[in-house]
């Protein structure tokens, strides 16, 4: 079963609601093909027909909502879960959706996890890689990983697009064209300093963009482990494994075989970035793993059975 795991989906309504709210939805606007107008849907689908996919796992992207006020937050996760299981209602073999939660604020996001969980039937929750500009690792938000890991709940990050708080990112337009992969990065590096890998094993934690910087820097974060987990009782490269990584790279073969070698294929699940990449790049996202020389075992597992498991498709 070929599930993408990395794609999104903006109803129209909330992303209404969004904008309403101040939310910067400039990765969204101009963005074709994601809404939830018939035409939309029908081109998303065909899409995946073409490219053999099964099912998309849908996540709000940076859309997150996340607002100071409390009710604004409760109120759009609200809409956003609801918007997406009933797309998932409609087309139960070829959607499912992680749950968005209304951060920071931590008691509403347990009542609504559970309840995207349990009554919406959505396959896991999804975080940014910061919650706003706080860290997504940060001691407050404990709870929530406590309560993914007596659920054993997937947990599909995506960066929140701000640059990693740096001007130096957000001035020059590389929010995502670089600012994404060091989220991504930094949010594994925040994972393995607060060891919550380690304390919550059961929660399966998926990164995107085959971890960013991680497989490029991996054996330079063993070798700096006292600079910034003196007190880890394990190696971060085994941290590492504890972790997820999807494929989207643009079709960086090299890339791929990279992530491969330091943290496994068992380690990497299919994603697309949909609708980031469209027609021949969707295609793409699923081909160039195909043709990436790795063995067949392996591109099998990548494509069509880990994200399949990961996700309580197949046992």
């Amino acid at each position: 079963m070929r599930i993408d795991v990395h794609a999104h989906y903006y109803p129209n309504a909330y992303i209404k609601r969004s904008e309403r709210l101040g939310a910067d939805l400039s990765a969204v606007r101009r963005i074709s093909l994601a809404s939830d107008e018939k035409a939309d849907l029908e081109a998303r689908l065909k899409m995946m027909d073409d490219a053999g996919v099964d099912m998309q796992a849908l996540s709000v992207s940076s859309t997150q909502p996340y607002y100071e006020r409390e009710s604004d937050a409760v109120d759009a996760a609200r809409e956003a879960n609801d918007l997406y299981a009933e797309l998932v209602a409609r087309h139960p073999k070829r959607f499912s959706a992680f749950a968005a939660l209304p951060l920071p604020h931590v008691d509403a996001a347990m009542k609504e996890m559970e309840r995207a969980l349990d009554q919406l039937k959505m396959v896991g929750v999804t975080f940014g890689t910061s919650i706003g500009k706080r860290s997504a690792a940060e001691e407050a938000f404990e709870p929530l990983y406590a309560e993914m890991n007596r659920r054993a709940t997937a947990l599909f990050v995506h960066p929140y697009g701000v640059g990693v708080c740096s001007p130096l990112l957000t001035e020059f337009q590389l929010t995502w064209v670089c600012g994404a992969p060091f989220e991504d990065t930094m949010f594994v590096l925040h994972l393995i300093r607060r060891q919550i890998p380690q304390r919550y094993p059961k929660i399966k934690i998926i990164v995107p963009h085959l971890g960013g910087a991680i497989p490029s820097l991996f054996t330079r974060l063993d070798a700096t482990k006292p600079m910034y987990a003196a007190q880890n009782s394990e190696a971060p490269t085994a941290t590492m494994k504890r972790l997820w990584y999807d494929t989207v790279a643009q079709n960086n073969t090299a890339g791929l075989k990279c992530a491969v070698s330091h943290l496994g294929a068992d380690r990497l699940v299919y994603g697309s970035d949909y609708p980031y990449q469209l027609h021949a790049e969707y295609l793409n996202s699923v081909k160039y793993v195909k043709e990436s020389g790795l063995p067949k075992a392996d591109i099998d597992n990548i494509l069509d059975h880990t994200a399949a498991r990961l996700l309580g498709f197949e046992h």
